[in-house]
This record gives C-alpha cells, sequence and structure tokens, in this order.
C-alpha cells in the first residue's frame, strides 16, 4: 500500500523529480510482505506472470487517471467524483464510501504488521492478532488520532524520512539477495503448488492490488510540471521502477529458501529471508525501517481518509457533520470516524488465522469499486479517440478481472462494509430534502444489502473464514 505523497505549488517540476514523486508515493509497507505472501500462492513462473498481468493493468490505471486529470480537471473531488460524474449519485457515494474505507483497513494492516514485527522478540504479540496486540494497536490508532487533532496536519518532514526508511532496506534486500541467489533453489520453486497455474495466478491478484494502491496518485502532479508530457513519462518510468522492485522482492527470494519455508515466514516475509543469509541482524534491519516507514505511512493515510470524507461532505456527497472542524483546524468528526472504522476492524483479527493476508485482500477488494468505476468514467468519454478507448477498455477489463478473481468470499465481506455504509448515503439525501433512492439505487442497495446477509450467513455457518 503506498504512502500519499505531498508537494509544493512553489516552482516547476522536472522529469526526474517527477519521476522520483511517483516512485516514492507507490512504494508502501505492502513490499515488506511480498515473499510469503506470493509463496503461499505461486511459484517463480506464476509470480512472473502475476507481475506482468498486474503491471500492464495497473498502468492501463494509471493512464485512465492521468487522463481524467487532464480531461476533466473540475472534477477534483478525488477518485470517486469519477463514479459520480459518470453513474450518479449513489454510486459515486459508493465509490467515495469504498476508498475511505479501504484506506481504513489497510491502515489496520500497518498495525498488524508492526505487531508482528515486535512479536519476534516478544512473542505475547504473536503474529499481530492477539489480545495484546489489538489492544495496543488500538491505543496506537486513538493516539494518533489524538495527536492529529491538535493540529498534525503536515506530513511533508515525516514522508520525507520515511522514503528514505522503505526505500533503503528494501534496495539493500535486492543487493544482498541477488548476491545470495542459488540456482538450484529457484529452479526447484518454479512451478509452485499443485493447483492449475490459472488459480495460483489468481491467488496473487488481490496481494498485488494492494502493493499498488496510489497508482491515482501519479496524475496529481499534472498541473506542477515544467513539461504537460513529462507527466507521461513520468507515470512509465516511476512505475516501470516500482514494479521492477516489487518483482524483484517477491522473485529473487525463490532463489534463497524453498517456497514452503518462504510460505511459512512470519511477517515482515523480507524479513526472514534476508535474516537466512546475513542472521539475525537482517530481520532486525528490516523490521526497524518496516516500522519506521508504516508508522510514518499511518499518519499520511489517516489524514487521506480523512479528506475523503470532508471532501465528500463539502460536496454534499456525504452528511454535513463531516464537515466539522476543531479549534486546531482538524476536520475532527471525519477523524473520528475514521479512528473508530479502524478500531472495529482491528477487532475482527482477533478471529483470524492469518491478519495480515486478511486485512491486506480485504482493502484490495475494497478500492475494486472505485478503480472500476473511475476506468468506466474513462471509457464512457473515450468516444473516438483511438488511444484512449483502448486503455479505458483494458483497465475496465483489468479490474472486473479483478473482482473475479477476488472471490465470492471478499466480495461479500465488502458488501458487509458497504451495506451498513449507505446510512450517510440517506442522511445526505434526507439533508438535501430529496427522494432517498431512486428505483435504479433502491435496486442497487437491495443488492449490496443481499449480498452483506450473505455474508454475514457464510461467517455465521464457517462457509466464509477469515
Amino acid at each position: 500500500m503506498a504512502t500519499p505523497t505531498e508537494t509544493s505549488t512553489s516552482g516547476k517540476l522536472s522529469l526526474p523529480t517527477l519521476t522520483a514523486m511517483v516512485v516514492g508515493g507507490m512504494v508502501g509497507a505492502g513490499v515488506f510482505s511480498l515473499p510469503r505472501n506470493f509463496a503461499q500462492a505461486t511459484g517463480v513462473f506464476g509470480a512472473m506472470i502475476a507481475w506482468a498481468i498486474a503491471g500492464f493493468g495497473m498502468l492501463m490505471l494509471a493512464f485512465v487517471f492521468q487522463t481524467l486529470a487532464v480531461r476533466k480537471p473540475d472534477l477534483n473531488a478525488g477518485v470517486y467524483a469519477y463514479a459520480k460524474a459518470g453513474f450518479g449519485e449513489f454510486p459515486g457515494f459508493f465509490s467515495a464510501f469504498g476508498y475511505w474505507a479501504s484506506a481504513c483497513v489497510g491502515n489496520v494492516s500497518y498495525w498488524v504488521l508492526i505487531k508482528s514485527t515486535i512479536g519476534a522478540v516478544v512473542p505475547s504479540f504473536g503474529e499481530g492478532n492477539t489480545i495484546l496486540a489489538v489492544v495496543v494497536s488500538a491505543a496506537g490508532v486513538w493516539a494518533f488520532h489524538y495527536m492529529i487533532t491538535r493540529g498534525v496536519k503536515e506530513a511533508a518532514a515525516i514522508n520525507r524520512i520515511v522514503t528514505v526508511a522503505k526505500l533503503v532496506p528494501i534496495l539493500l534486500f535486492v543487493v544482498i539477495i541477488a548476491i545470495a541467489f542459488k540456482g538450484g533453489t529457484f529452479g526447484a520453486n518454479w512451478w509452485g503448488g499443485s493447483e492449475g497455474l490459472a488459480d495460483q495466478v489468481r491467488a496473487t491478484m488481490l496481494v498485488t492490488v494492494f502493493v499498488f494502491l496510489g497508482v491515482e496518485g501519479a496524475s496529481v502532479y499534472s498541473r506542477y510540471a515544467r513539461r504537460r508530457e513529462d507527466v507521461g513519462k513520468a507515470t512509465v518510468l516511476g512505475f516501470v521502477s516500482v514494479l521492477a522492485l516489487f518483482a524483484s522482492v517477491s522473485i529473487l527470494s525463490y532463489g534463497v529458501l524453498p517456497q514452503a519455508e518462504l510460505a511459512e515466514l512470519r511477517q515482515p516475509s523480507m524479513g526472514g529471508v534476508l535474516e537466512s543469509v546475513v542472521g539475525s541482524w537482517g530481520a532486525a534491519f528490516i523490521g526497524i525501517g518496516l516500522i519506521v516507514s508504516v508508522l510514518g505511512a499511518y499518519l499520511a493515510w489517516t489524514l487521506m481518509a480523512a479528506e475523503v470524507l470532508v471532501v465528500a461532505a463539502k460536496d454534499d456527497d456525504m452528511p454535513r457533520f463531516l464537515r466539522r472542524e476543531n479549534a486546531h483546524g482538524a476536520p475532527v468528526a471525519a477523524l473520528v470516524l475514521t479512528s473508530a472504522l479502524i478500531t472495529a476492524v482491528l477487532a475482527t483479527t482477533l478471529f483470524s488465522d492469518d491478519a495480515f493476508t486478511f486485512t491486506l485482500k480485504l482493502c484490495s477488494s475494497l478500492s475494486l469499486v472505485p478503480y472500476l468505476l473511475a476506468a468506466g468514467y474513462a471509457l464512457k468519454i473515450a468516444g473516438g479517440r483511438g488511444r484512449e478507448l483502448v486503455v479505458a477498455v483494458l483497465a475496465v477489463i483489468y479490474t472486473a478481472f479483478l473482482i473475479f478473481a477476488a472471490g465470492l468470499e471478499f466480495l461479500l465481506l465488502s458488501c458487509i462494509v458497504y451495506a451498513p455504509g449507505t446510512v450517510l448515503f440517506v442522511m445526505t439525501r434526507r439533508e438535501r430534502g430529496g427522494r432517498i433512492f431512486s428505483p435504479a439505487e433502491l435496486a442497487l442497495f437491495v443488492l449490496v444489502a443481499a449480498g452483506a446477509v450473505a455474508g454475514i450467513a457464510g461467517l455465521a455457518t464457517g462457509l466464509i473464514t477469515i
């Protein structure tokens, strides 16, 4: 999951600077978990195919957001604005709510990863899903909440530290693992498990979505570019660099440990891979870099999540109470709702056998609706523009495939999150004195509510496990 990147309006940005901002904005905490997550799903060959599909698909999405930023500069209220413009207020609301909920669930994965890292030293933290781990994480959530409400709104300085903290250990990891690479181990890991190749690749899709979250951020740099055409170049150069880094971390790890051992590593699994080569300092080095990176990323994403609600409320797409700010200028109502959802999802990790993978996949699933609707809007306005039409079609196909790859389980779990969120939509419509649902909107709500009921029934009967 990437870290939202701040930029300044002073001056114009060159191609190298734009490219560096794209890279810094996309490399997040998810990369630290890649060796185990990929080894649980597939072998070397499947991993290569998965990165090729994910890289191509996410690049199409990046081009979609770049195109929309240029063609629709008036739609500056976030990703959800494209869904609203293309498909109406209720889909727009779902897009805003889903994007916000995805950010909140992603923040839970940060806490799980931190506590799992500490758990290597303090066993009572387990893999981030013990009672002690959840209680300490919840205390951390509300400590950050208090800090932000006291007026901590600028995360630029923290993000500079975060960028160094996350890139240095990752790059050092790649260099050391490349030197320690064993061809025999790599070859033995080539084909993966007993499942078919298609199923193996499908099982990696939500992992790749998670590490690429924030791909839409590249489009926001258009107005700061020294030359407008540099934005497209920076998008491609930055994205390809990040793709190469992510693929290197996951694929090179297959040349160090057998797949079965990679799949059993505790998170952050990069630490376990490095430890197997250089000793215990490797895990500590990765762990320290991860904790600094993740805490900074948590602050940035909490601010971003609250901002989604505030902007939507100012556009009359969320209830007015979410506009409320305290004396320090912090969006206190939006922050309370954000911290509350993070705490609630933290509590669910107590019932999860693999809390990090669960939150990773749920975060990715929730992000798919906003991405699909944005791609659909790009397709809707493409008209006779050949390149834009092709890119939009490919982006729609990719995001639709991701929803299929997520599987029915995570689709129903997403409905459990979406359905109660509709209360906010009802509040908004009542404030405006309008009709609550149009016939089409009511049909959509019934469909989502039915999915939520089915999801709850699945959890209760054990057909769905987390």
